[in-house]
Parts: C-alpha cells; structure tokens; sequence
C-alpha cells in the first residue's frame, strides 16, 4: 500500500510540475516515476503491486480511447486518415525492418516488425494537447494529425492482435498471425453482434436504476470481462478493452459511460506511466546516450520523410505537409504498451526494452516545442529568398470550381460553421460569392452545393491572385487559426489595399494587431454573443432599443475595449510581442532628418506604400506607444517596430530616407 501511495503522490507532483510548465502531463508521470523509481531514491519495494494497477490503467485507457472513438471524424477526412495513415505504417513498418536488420538492432524479420510497429505510433495525448493549446485543431494540419492519429489507434488492436504469433518459430509465423487473424475476424463479428443487440439493452437497464455507482460497476465489469475474455482466447487483453470501449462508441449512453469511468481511468493511468518511469535507468540511459540520440534522430527523421511526402500526394499544401510531418515524427504513448507486451513474449530484449523507453520519452518531450515552433519557422523563413520562391511554387492552388466570379465578388475564406454561414446569407443577396478552402471535407460540400470555390491555402499569394482579389469587392476571412488570419489579411491588402476586409479574431489578443494590418471591422465571437444576448435581456427589460444599439456601436467602436480586462502598458507590451512572433518583425531608427518626423500616420500611409506594418513606436525618452493609431506623428529618434518581409522593410527604408514620395500609393 506505502508504494502504491509514494506512485500517486509522485504522479500528482509530477503531473503538477508539467502543468506548470505547460507540458504534457504524462511527461511529468514518466518523469516522477524516475525519481521515485528504484535507479534514484528507491521509494519503491514492491514493483508487483503498482503493476497490477498499471495494467488496470492500460486496460481503462484502451477502453476510453474505443468509446472517443469517432467514426464520423474519421469520415471527414477519410482520404488521408485511411489512405496515409496506412501507407504511413506499412512504410514505417517496412523501413524499420531493414534499418534494423542491416543495423543488428534485432535478429529476426519478427523482431522487425514488432519494433516497426513501436516506431509507426505517433502520440495521439501530446499532439492533441499541443493542437488544443494552440486552438489548431481545426486547421489543415491539424486535422490531417488527427485523421493519421485516428488510424494509428485503431490499428493498435490489429497490433495486440498479431502479436503474440511474432514469438513464434519463423516456419510457423505465417500459419499463427493467420490463426490470430482469424480469431480477430470471428471475434469482431461477435463483438459487432452484441455491441447490436446486448449493449444497448444492457446499458439503458444500468441507466435506469439512476445509479451512478451501479452504472459505473457495470460498465467496468463489462469492460474488464471482454478483456479478460480476449485474453483467454490467444487476443490480447488490452485488446479486447479497445474493442469493449468500440462497441458502446455508437450507443446512446457513450457519453455516460466515458463519464463515468474517467476520474477511475485517469488515476490508473497516471500510475501506469509513472510505473513506466520507475522502470526507466537514468544511468543506463546516459551510458547509452549516442546510441539513443541516434534512435531519436532515426526516428524524426524517418517518418517526417514518410509523413511528409504523403500528404502531399494527398493534395495538401506543402507548409500542412511539413507540420504534419515533424508533428507526428515521435514515437507515442501506446508504444510503451506494445515493447512491455513484446518483452514478456521475448521479441525484445531487456536492453533494447531499455532504449526503446528512452528514445520514446524523448521524442515526446521534444514535440511540444517543434509543434510551437515550427509555424513560426516556416512564416519567418518566408523572408529568405530561396525558401520563399520554392514555398510559393509549392502553395499554388490544388484545384478551381468552374465558372469563378471574377469582378465585383466576395471572397470568403474559410467554410467552417462561421464561413458557410457567410456564405448563404451572401447567396440568398445574390452576391457573388468565391469560397477558399483547403479541407477536403469542406470542399466535398461545396461540390454538391454547387458553390464556387478555390481548394487551396488562403494565406497563399498565389491562390489569392487566382481568386483575382484585385477585382474583388469584399473579403471575410473565417480561418481556424490566427496566424493564417493574419498572413492571410496582410497578403490581400498588399494586392488590393482597398478591399473592403472583414476578419475573424480567434484571440482577444488578435484584436488590435488585426485592426492594426488593416482590417476594416474585427469580429470577436464571444463578445459579439455577450452583445447579442445583452441586447435582447436590455430591450426585454424595457430599455430603448435605439439607446442599447448605441451603445452596442460604441462597444464596436472602441474594439470591445470595454469587455476586455484592463492591462498594464507592459502587459499590452508583452500581448503585443507573442502575437507578433510568428511574423517577420524587426526595429527600425528612423534616419536623422527623415521626410516622415512631424507626419503622422495617416498623412504617410505606410502599409499602402510598402507594405510594412507599424506596431509599436518608442520614443528616445522612454514612452512606447502600442497599436499606433492615425494620429501617431513621427517624431526625431523614434525606434519602429515593423512587421514585413524583407522587400517590405527595404521599401519602408526607403520611404523613411525620402526616396519614395509620401502619402501617394
């Protein structure tokens, strides 16, 4: 009991810790079980006991990802879910069997494919976390993770499956995983038959006791006995709980199922990869360093140039392929399942179980940074030359509808739940509408509504020009996630500075840069609802509807300034700096004598000159003025931050040393 309790209160600091650290929990699990484990403090004597709710915790975890598992989210981007992420494991899978024969990682075309499967997992718990924390999950890139990760877990019960048919003599391989197969196949026909017609029944008479303790009893029984009972029958038990969680998935009662079992499961779960820690030697891992360092850079870099390459070939844009690539290229949390598994059937040694568990913990403590960092990259990098031409050549637009408004149309880019909306109320006015979209199960709708559209990245110069923005009479940008908003509204003013440009905020914190790139009205969607329902609660109370209108447009007005926190100037300093990160900025001195000291804003017109942005302005006694508005006057000394890329900054330049005249586009 004293180790069981060491293992949990490990977990919650640990879990704490990375929390803190804005890490994924299970990072700070691993790491806990480390420091407790037998290599470091030795807190733990009796490794038996937390292994026993370790495999609870494996077993509930499989059970709850079975009943998240969507079928309708894998229809929405079946393509590249099914198509690459198959491809994706059979090639990883295959790579890894000749690597690490020709390297002598194993002896066996078996030992291959077990340690092919390790590697071919991605972790579905850290880049989720890190797609959430970054609200990505609904972009391009984003979708085609999950779309891979979705596959990636439902072929881990195919994995368990087989594997116990690896350990078998060569000669007999063929005949087992045959036998396994089978087993499978029987099995899922009768795991479909009851999830059809004995799940339901039994959970709604769970449900009808209006017991909490009674329902959550009989799902863990139901659970733990499909587990148990695939295991009796040569299938592996964390199999049979994968499958128990797919079969109450389709039901009524799968949300009160996950519900129920959540706190139980995350427990378990937290003590299974704190157990995985304890197991871990922070020496052995150290005197072994070159050897995983190599691992790590085996891996990276093997599935981000099998990653990469296919969504591509799936018609994703380049910048989606490269983020999804180095996004997944890790190897994930399941995979500590499968080597435990495979040591106990003897397709691993105890060394290479060893290895296996470092390489893993550290591709997944790097994933978090690369995904953070890798936009920002890519936007920066756009500055070079090199990488600028051969990422537009890349970005061109995968495929046009026909007959294409092109002259006095709205551009709508993005066609989520705000961007169909647009859409149809632009449609019922009879405007030309052009949508720009790069999902494929967007674009599917807009074929059969018959919608024109451009299928490609709508922060790409050259799908905007094929869009023909220059003609065009308005613009709504609607995309899922800030960075492409404003890539996207800084590229379409430069080719049409009078566009009429409304934009979506996806952050509070977007609000003021995006009127500062150009926008003519921001949109904040929670504060426009807060609006909303104030103003029916006020004309219901009986207030004016003309007094609380006014007063909603001075809202509007002021960029909700009200309904924002108050901050410091050193907080809107600091907000101003992170939203600007992803973009190419640098500080300017404005030259001794420049044309532009005792002009202001207005009058010089810098973005419609150069196309370089004004963010911040700091005086040589100190003062900073943030979000310049037009009354800004340029004054001797004064430091600029400015946004642009390259060719941007030189013009900006050359505005501020007179050889550009000013306030003339």
């Amino acid at each position: 009991m004293l180790d069981l309790l060491f293992v949990l209160a490990a977990a919650a600091l640990g879990g704490l810790l990375a929390s803190l650290l804005r890490q994924p929990i299970i990072l700070g699990y691993l790491l806990a079980g480390i420091i407790i484990g037998p290599f470091e403090l030795g807190f733990i004597q009796d490794y038996h006991q937390v292994e026993t709710v370790a495999e609870l915790g494996v077993t509930f975890l499989l059970f709850t990802i079975g009943v998240e598992f969507s079928f309708e989210e894998l229809e929405k981007v079946k393509k590249i879910s099914l198509g690459g992420g198959g491809l994706q494991l059979l090639l990883t899978i295959s790579l890894t069997v000749v690597v690490s024969l020709s390297m002598g990682w194993v002896t066996s075309i078996p030992q291959g494919i077990f340690l092919g499967e390790i590697i071919s997992l991605s972790s579905t718990a850290v880049v989720l976390k890190a797609l959430m924390e970054q609200n990505e999950t609904g972009t391009a890139h984003g979708q085609v993770m999950l779309g891979i990760l979705i596959v990636q877990d439902l072929a881990l019960g195919l994995m368990l499956a087989v594997l116990p048919a690896l350990n078998q003599p060569v000669e007999a391989i063929g005949i087992a995983i045959g036998i396994a197969l089978l087993k499978l196949i029987l099995f899922a026909l009768g795991a479909i038959a009851v999830g059809k017609w004995v799940i339901p029944s039994l959970l709604q008479l769970l449900a009808q006791t209006e017991s909490k303790e009674l329902f959550l009893l009989g799902v863990v029984t139901l659970c733990l006995s499909i587990a148990l009972f695939t295991g009796e029958i040569g299938l592996s038990t964390e199999m049979g709980a994968f499958v128990a969680g797919l079969m109450i998935s389709e039901v009524e009662y799968a949300d009160q199922t996950l519900d129920s079992v959540e706190s139980l499961r995350d427990i378990c779960v937290a003590s299974f990869f704190t157990a995985i820690g304890i197991l871990i030697d922070p020496v052995f891992l150290w005197n072994n360093l070159p050897l995983i360092l190599g691992l790590v850079v085996f891996v990276v870099v093997a599935k981000f140039l099998i990653i990469t390459p296919l969504v591509v070939l799936f018609r994703y844009p380049i910048k989606t392929a490269l983020v999804a690539g180095l996004g997944l290229a890790q190897i994930g949390e399941f995979s500590f399942v499968l080597s435990e598994k495979g040591e106990e059937f003897g397709l691993v040694s105890e060394q290479v179980y060893m290895l296996i568990l470092g390489t893993t913990a550290i591709t997944l403590i790097v994933t978090p940074f690369v995904l953070r960092l890798l936009p920002t990259f890519l936007n920066r990098g756009e500055s070079l030359p090199w990488l600028k031409s051969w990422l537009a050549k890349a970005d061109i637009p995968i495929e046009l509808a026909e007959n294409l408004p092109f002259q006095d149309h709205v551009i709508v880019c993005g066609y989520g739940r705000v961007g169909s909306n647009i859409v149809k109320l632009l449609r019922d006015r009879q405007y030309g509408v052009l949508v720009i979209e790069q999902l494929e199960q967007q674009i599917a709708k807009l074929r059969k509504e018959k919608i024109p559209y451009i299928y490609g990245n709508a922060a790409s110069v050259h799908v905007l020009e094929k869009a023909n923005i220059s003609q065009a009479k308005g613009m709504a940008i609607a995309l899922p996630d800030a960075m492409s908003s404003r890539l996207c509204l800084k590229r379409s003013l430069k080719l049409n500075p009078e566009l009429d440009l409304v934009v979506r905020a996806n952050h509070n914190e977007d609000i003021e840069l995006l009127y500062q790139l150009g926008a003519k009205e921001v949109v904040q969607p929670e504060f426009e609802a807060s609006l909303e329902l104030v103003t029916h609660l006020c004309v219901g109370l009986g207030l004016p509807l003309f007094e609380v209108q006014e007063d909603i447009r001075q809202i509007r007005d002021s960029h909700y300034l009200t309904l924002r926190p108050e901050r410091s100037q050193e907080a809107v300093s600091r907000e101003l700096m992170e939203v600007t990160k992803t973009m190419h900025r640098k500080w300017y001195s404005l030259p001794l004598n420049s044309p532009l000291v005792g002009k202001s804003l207005e009058e010089v017109k810098p973005r419609r000159l150069t196309g370089a942005i004004l963010v911040t302005v700091k005086r040589s006694n100190g003062d900073k003025i943030d979000y310049p508005d037009g009354q800004t006057t340029f004054v001797e000394g004064d430091e600029l931050l400015l946004v642009g890329d390259g060719d941007e900054l030189r013009q900006f330049d050359d505005l501020a040393q007179g050889k550009m005249e000013i306030g003339v586009s």
